[in-house]
């Protein structure tokens, strides 16, 4: 139980850890200054979150993200969220591969150049399956988030500054739950498919408790190196390059190799949650789909990386706050149902 819950906690780290999270562009659009309690916040209902998804998960057994959407909200609101998760993991998978392009960058790689290179690895992670995933996300990701950490914490201490600022009274609340609901959707959508790949509900507490402690704790630390960068950091494509001009090049490298990671799984995983739901609809071969959708999505990628994350991430936070509402009171749901009914069977 305990190796499985570990191993879908790294799961959903990788999910969570993409181009938007890692290079700090998430972080930065959803929160900064007032957010300490609004991280500690987001922290408990992710996990909430996670275990609720999990959960239905397991005892539908599902093998895509429509069983668990029926479950949340009905089928008729899910013919609607069906729809904007297609969508949304398809907008991610071009917002991955953006950032793929602009890490690359920092190799002496031309943007577009690198553009079709990370298109051509993405295609050959289905060679591999949902296994090479897996591989990537509980072996190398322990490591890199490591690296992050390290290099975060190497940041604060060179300035000499404290490292917690002092918590307003004036909290941004509202961002723990646009964040959470942001990411809500790729986390249903890959998280869906394992259903019938996991045997206790242990692994599902485990992997929520854990993923959302880890990811909080990055997240904390990341928005308080944030704060203390003295440059407009509206004016880098990917604010931890602004943390790292105070490193030596070494960690630079080493830090663009993590982001490269990072965006790579991600795009992978929602590569993966969005096959597997076309797969069904339309029975066509997995590799069609994976073709039309990098060749689609590769124009898209044009508009860059820090515009498609500004635009796009608030946007579909505040869309899908209905969905996490429902994730929070599934909980709530179940216990009045029990509740009738045993009243009804005393009566």
């Amino acid at each position: 139980m305990w190796n499985s819950g570990f191993k879908w906690m790294s799961l959903i780290i990788g999910i969570m850890m993409g181009a938007g999270f890692s290079s700090g562009q998430e972080v930065w659009q959803f929160f900064g200054e007032q957010s300490e309690l609004a991280i500690l916040l987001f922290t408990l209902i992710f996990s909430i979150s996670c275990y609720v998804v999990l959960n239905i998960s397991f005892e539908e057994k599902s093998g895509n993200f429509l069983p668990v959407l029926h479950k949340l909200i009905g089928k008729k609101l899910s013919s609607f969220y069906d729809v904007l998760i297609v969508f949304y993991l398809f907008a991610t998978t071009v917002v991955m591969t953006a950032g793929g392009g602009t890490v690359l960058e920092a190799f002496h790689i031309p943007y577009w150049i690198g553009i079709f290179l990370f298109a051509l690895l993405l295609a050959l992670q289905f060679v591999w399956g949902f296994k090479g995933l897996m591989v990537v996300n509980f072996y190398i990701f322990p490591i890199l988030i490591l690296g992050l950490i390290v290099t975060l914490f190497l940041f604060i201490i060179q300035l000499n500054e404290p490292f917690i600022n002092p918590v307003g009274l004036h909290q941004k609340w509202l961002s723990a739950f646009t964040f959470t609901a942001f990411n809500i959707l790729p986390i249903i959508a890959v998280l869906a498919v394992i259903g019938n790949k996991m045997e206790t509900k242990g692994e599902a507490a485990i992997a929520s408790i854990g993923s959302a402690v880890v990811l909080g704790f990055i997240c904390f630390t990341y928005n308080q190196s944030l704060l203390k960068v003295p440059v407009d950091l509206n004016t880098y494509e990917i604010p931890l390059y602004a943390i790292l001009e105070y490193l030596p090049s070494i960690m630079a490298i080493f830090m663009s190799l993590f982001l490269l990671a990072a965006i790579y799984t991600t795009a992978a995983s929602g590569i993966y949650g969005l096959t597997a739901r076309l797969k069904e609809k339309f029975r066509v071969s997995i590799w069609v789909f994976v073709v039309l959708i990098l060749l689609f999505m590769i124009p898209l990628t044009a508009f860059g990386f820090s515009t498609l994350v500004s635009v796009l991430y608030p946007l579909a936070g505040f869309i899908n706050l209905l969905l996490l509402l429902s994730i929070l009171v599934f909980p709530l749901r179940i216990a009045m149902r029990k509740r009738r009914k045993s009243q009804s069977i005393k009566m």
